[in-house]
Formats: C-alpha cells, structure tokens, sequence
C-alpha cells in the first residue's frame, strides 16, 4: 500500500497536487487545478492508467519493431508519463519533452525523479517555439499533449503549427496528438481539416460514444505522410479495458467534410470539458 503524503504546490498555471494512489506501491496521481494530468507508477513505467494516454502508447508500439529505439519529442510533459513509458519499453531512445510550465517541472523532477541514463531531456518552454526550433527531419514520433487548464491553447491548432510538426518528423515519420470534444464536433473537425491540408494520412481513435457524439471525451489524431500500421493499431485499441474504435481513411474524409483548415488569425482554444468530463481511465 502507498503510504505517501500528498503534496500541494502552486505552480506557473495553477494549483498542483500530487496524490498517492493506495494502491500501488509509489504511484501517483497529478492534477492542477483539480483536472486530472498524468498518473506515474515510478516501480512500473510501463503501466499507464490513463486510456488515452494507453492510445498515445500505442501509436508509439506501432511506430517501429518491439524494443527499436526511437527520437521522440514531447509537447508537454505533466509528470512525464509517456516519456517513461518509451525509455521503459524503448531502450535508448533519445526523447526531448518541451513544457512550459517550469513551477510544474520541478515539482515533478524533486518527487517523481527519472531514472539515472533515461534519455530525456526536459525543456521549461512554450512547445511551439520549441517546435519550430527543432531540426528538419529529426523526430520519428512527435506526441502532443498540452492542455492549459482542460483546454488546448490555441496555437497549437493551426496550419502553421501543422507544418512544422511535418517538418520536424522523418520522412516516415508519425505525429499524435490528443485532443478533446464532443459532438457537433466543432474543434474536432477543423483539427481534421488542419492536419488533413499538411499530412497525407489521417486517423483518430476514441471510444465509440465520443465518436458517435453521446458524450464529450479525449480524442487521439493521428497524422503522417506514409500509410501508417492501422490494423495493427486498431487490434490494440480493441484488446484495452476500454476499447476504442480507430477511424480512417474514408470514415475520417467524413467527419472534415465541410470543415476548414484553421489559420493562426482564427484560431481557438479547445472548448471546455463539462463537468466531469474526465477521469481515471
């Protein structure tokens, strides 16, 4: 049983918490602000407790062979999940993780410390300008992950912002990106437009009442140039606790039908979740 106190900081965007589940032996949950962020188990890295956060693993299974190492950046970090998770399952890999919120950062790294040797470099800045820093043709996976509050900042929405996740990627490279909406989709779809006027394939998962619009809820994007292990992924999604159906091709050309792509003039941050919208998954 985990016998940890809680901790409670103010950080750069708000009120952090850090709650001991009880368990398991020195897992923790994050929230700020009362919003669920990461949940960690520094004995088992590989578990992840979130279901979207078990999609964003699964693309990244499906990026490469078992156990192939991978470079990775991360736009947002939380208390790095799915950064251990690839070190863990990934060995090698060079991952660099762009947060911006640095009160954030330090709580994390003086409770929840990574590994001697991880891989990970962590960065206290904005993801776009880390983004747009980054050289051509470097990353094989790019995970986005960054939520003010319960909402996507609006610059991390846009043509511009889609463009230069292409060009950080390898030519085979794969971007995943979570997202959250509900129905009539008016986020969600102009996302698709956006990623659909830079990327040649598209593919979103979620569970089947978010897509049938029942219910607001997390919404995982999927963008590359090259035709991307579907089948593969689409057994993932199915096996989970929780399964999530995994849209593309001409489902996917459906839900952008009629929607357009997003310019930084216009741009929105993502709608706010109704009250208990988000939980442990």
């Amino acid at each position: 049983m985990n016998e940890s106190i809680p901790v409670v900081r103010d950080v750069d965007r708000g009120t952090a918490r850090l709650l001991p589940d009880v368990d398991r032996e020195r897992a923790w949950l994050l929230t700020v602000d009362g919003a669920p962020q990461s949940y960690v188990d520094l004995e088992a890295p590989q578990h992840l407790e979130f279901e979207y956060a078990r999609r964003l693993g699964h693309v990244v299974d499906c990026a490469a062979e078992p156990g192939a190492p991978l470079d990775v950046l991360h736009l947002g970090g939380g208390a790095l999940t799915l950064p251990r998770y690839v070190a863990a399952t990934r060995p090698g890999s060079r991952q660099d993780v762009a947060e911006a919120d640095r009160g954030l950062l330090a709580l994390v790294a003086e409770h929840l410390p990574l590994p001697d040797r991880s891989g990970i470099a962590v960065h206290g800045t904005d993801a776009r300008a880390h983004l747009e820093a980054t050289a051509p043709g470097s990353v094989d996976v790019l995970v986005a992950d960054v939520f003010g509050g319960s909402r996507v900042p609006a610059h991390l929405t846009t043509v511009p912002y889609a463009r230069a996740a292409a060009r950080a990627l390898r030519a085979d490279g794969v971007y995943a990106a979570n997202l959250a909406d509900g129905a009539p989709f008016d986020f969600l779809r102009p996302q698709l437009a956006t990623f659909a006027a830079v990327f040649a394939e598209l593919a979103v998962i979620a569970e089947p009442a978010v897509l049938r619009g029942r219910r607001f809820g997390n919404v995982i994007l999927v963008a590359s140039h090259t035709p991307f292990d579907t089948a593969a992924l689409i057994r993932r999604c199915a096996a989970d606790a929780f399964p999530a159906r995994v849209e593309h091709g001409a489902a996917v050309a459906g839900l952008v039908k009629g929607a357009r792509p997003v310019g930084d003039a216009e741009a929105v941050d993502s709608p706010e979740p109704p009250d208990g919208a988000f939980g442990i998954g």
